[in-house]
């Protein structure tokens, strides 16, 4: 029986790693464009509202479906990750060790299940965008108006599901910190909020055209470690 909840906990930390990496390839898919605003003159008056989100207007739309896409299919990978955690975490007693998991599990639903309400949701963003840049003159302050709408509400969940990775991330180190779980302490300053500082630290030492290419891929490139890690400590 402990041979397989073992297995169970490898096999759950290996898809977490694919689940990590699959959001990390379509987050690049849509968010590492190289549009500059200066060539779209027609988007220029909008520059505030689009806040970089310019980079949008030139994307196939292939990459705007599979970009979103990506990041749905794999939440049931990121999840079984979260499951291995909060096994890691149960020797400190399941009052400290449910809290982080669902608070993980909650922000990954947020981000991608609930109709594609985070992730999935670029791909009208980058619809929007190229909207804009088509339209008529008298038609874009109806397309600006829905790009605006569109980005408050993603503020919204994006500050909701932040709070629970941030609020989850401090409690799954202070739990692993106490040595009463099955991950060595070191793990505590290995969690997601920590990798990913790690991450904007590393990325500043990268050539410039790959910094480039992993834009937007910051989180779930910290996710993609963190699960690495996690993994390897309950090997």
């Amino acid at each position: 029986m402990l041979t397989d909840n073992v297995t169970f906990l490898r096999l759950a930390g290996l898809l977490a790693i694919a689940g990590a990496l699959a959001y990390a390839v379509g987050d690049v898919f849509l968010l590492a464009g190289q549009a500059n605003l200066a060539d779209y003159p027609r988007l220029q008056p909008h520059a505030k509202l689009l806040s970089d989100a310019e980079k949008m207007v030139a994307l196939p739309w292939w990459r705007l479906a599979w970009g979103g896409l990506l990041g749905v299919f794999a939440t049931p990978l990121v999840l079984a990750g979260f499951w291995s955690v909060y096994q890691g975490l149960m020797p400190a007693g399941t009052a400290q060790a449910l809290p982080p998991y669902v608070l993980f599990a909650c922000a990954t639903i947020v981000a991608t299940i609930v109709g594609a309400f985070v992730h999935g949701s670029f791909i009208y963003l980058g619809e929007y965008v190229q909207a804009l840049n088509t339209v008529s003159d008298d038609s874009q302050p109806v397309i600006a108006g829905m790009l605006a709408r569109h980005r408050r509400i993603l503020i919204i969940t994006y500050g909701f599901l932040l709070l629970c990775i941030l609020v989850a991330s401090v409690w799954f180190a202070v739990v692993v910190a106490s040595g009463r779980t099955r991950f060595p302490r070191w793990m505590a300053f290995a969690n997601p909020i920590v990798t990913f500082i790690a991450w904007m630290l590393v990325k500043r030492l990268l050539p410039r055209r790959l910094s480039q290419h992993t834009e937007g891929a910051g989180f779930n490139i910290a996710y993609l470690a963190f699960f690495a890690l996690t993994t390897a400590a309950l090997w």
